[in-house]
């Protein structure tokens, strides 16, 4: 067998390094195409849900099933999808990082059709579940499929240590998904490096910087290039009051914690649901799902109104906010259990609002007074809550400390961001809390 000239493979390897870029930035596009029109579509199933919820009010107490049946079914029916293509249940993350660590396969067969409709029923039918996850584990099966047709393997490696450039671009435009998510490139970039690898790679860097750019560029031609959750112009809080943000990091790690104990729990639970058929077990959570609905639409869904309601003023009394938060700790790891496409990101935020809300009206004496106009008014606690609780779940708080700035525009807040990211992250580490993605990823392979 002829062997290869030394310097035919390093240019060989040169031009597939350089080729990755290009087929990051084609598929980039596709993913920002795939996950603005995810988005699109479940802003139009959101209003499509409102109106019914008003057609089924004006029936009377009759019309409350009306919610209920609907929910029910939408479960069933994204829980049947689900089933069909493996992996395709769940947020999808923790497949990510498992195809990033080589536990596992990329999935690519049908895994976009099935993570699309899916999750489009699931969450536009009311389940407590967020649009991240499926838009992640789209962008990943999409950067993983363009590396393979475009070529990429690990003959173009340099170093025999380093990762291959279609694992690269699987991981990379994962990223690129989030970012279409939320509007949010360098929050992608950040969820590359500090959660799905825990490494900062110069190639990995470029290439999710290339993935996320021209992903969110072109997702804007669907959904615009507004904020996800605007929030009026905020002062930088007086030096003063960052303990009291300390403090509120500290609670918000600790309730991360524990949700995502329950989470867990929950489906270990319903693990043992063995005589219960999948689909069923779906049709009943969304029952309830559903009953809650008609009581009241805040309580259920993604979370994006409750959130954009408390920042942008929206008054909840103390027990309103209690019942919600507690309500929707509950109806969130319900909904994951569902074994649906979805997320758990958008809930965690909203969640995280509410906890920031309550927060400050109970620590009002301990700030100044007028506190509303100096940057540490309700609004401003709740943009720290929701950075908090995502990070006592997640461990990430460098990445849920820039994603809620740029959901939100809340620059000014950046340095209590900082601090109650922080905290949340030794709270929920010394609570003995392993990161959520890490539980789900060996739940996961134990399964497989």
């Amino acid at each position: 067998m002829k062997e290869t000239p030394r310097g035919a493979r390093s240019g060989r390897g040169r031009s597939g390094r350089l080729r990755a870029f290009g087929i990051a930035a084609v598929a980039g596009c596709l993913v920002g195409l795939v996950g603005g029109a995810f988005r699109w579509c479940l802003a139009h199933a959101d209003a499509l849900r409102g109106s019914v919820l008003e057609t089924a009010a004006a029936l009377g107490p009759a019309g409350r099933l009306i919610p209920v049946a609907l929910t029910a079914l939408g479960a069933a029916v994204a829980c049947a999808i689900a089933q069909r293509v493996p992996h395709a249940a769940g947020s999808g993350i923790q497949h990510v990082e498992a195809v990033w660590r080589q536990e596992a396969e990329a999935r690519t067969a049908w895994l976009v059709p099935a993570k699309f409709v899916g999750g489009l029923i699931a969450i536009g039918s009311g389940l407590v579940l967020g649009r991240e996850g499926p838009i992640v584990h789209m962008g990943a099966a999409i950067g993983s499929a363009a590396g393979r047709r475009g070529g990429l393997d690990a003959e173009y490696a340099e170093k025999a240590s380093d990762a291959d450039d279609a694992r690269m671009l699987h991981t990379a435009l994962g990223g690129a998904g989030l970012a279409v998510a939320f509007s949010a490139p360098l929050g992608g970039l950040l969820f590359v490096c500090e959660e799905v690898t825990g490494t900062v790679r110069p190639r990995l860097v470029l290439l999710t910087l290339v993935g996320t750019v021209t992903a969110v560029a072109t997702s804007r031609l669907l959904v615009g290039d507004g904020l996800v959750l605007p929030l009026a112009a905020l002062p930088a809080p007086p030096l003063g009051t960052l303990p009291v943000f300390l403090l509120s990091g500290v609670t918000a790690g600790a309730l991360g914690a524990a949700y995502s104990a329950l989470v867990v729990r929950t489906l270990e639970v319903c693990d043992r649901l063995t005589r219960v058929p999948l689909v069923a077990r779906a049709a009943v959570i969304g029952a309830g799902v559903g009953a809650l609905m008609a009581f009241d639409p805040l309580l259920t869904g993604g979370g994006d109104q409750l959130s954009e309601r408390l920042l942008t003023g929206g008054t909840l009394t103390v027990g309103a906010l209690v019942l919600c938060l507690a309500v929707r700790c509950v109806a969130g790891p319900l909904s994951y259990a569902a074994a649906t496409p979805g997320g758990l990101f958008a809930p965690l935020l909203a969640l995280g609002a509410l906890w920031g809300t309550l927060t400050h009206a109970l620590a009002a004496p301990l700030l100044p007074a007028g506190s509303a106009g100096m940057g540490t008014g309700a609004a401003a606690f709740a943009v720290v809550g929701m950075a908090g609780v995502f990070t006592g779940v997640v461990r990430a708080p460098l990445t849920g400390a820039v994603l809620v700035v740029e959901m939100t525009g809340a620059e000014a807040l950046l340095l209590p961001l900082l601090i109650a990211c922080f905290a949340a992250t030794v709270t929920a580490d010394r609570l003995g809390s392993e990161p959520v993605y890490d539980t789900l990823r060996r739940r996961m392979l134990e399964r497989a």
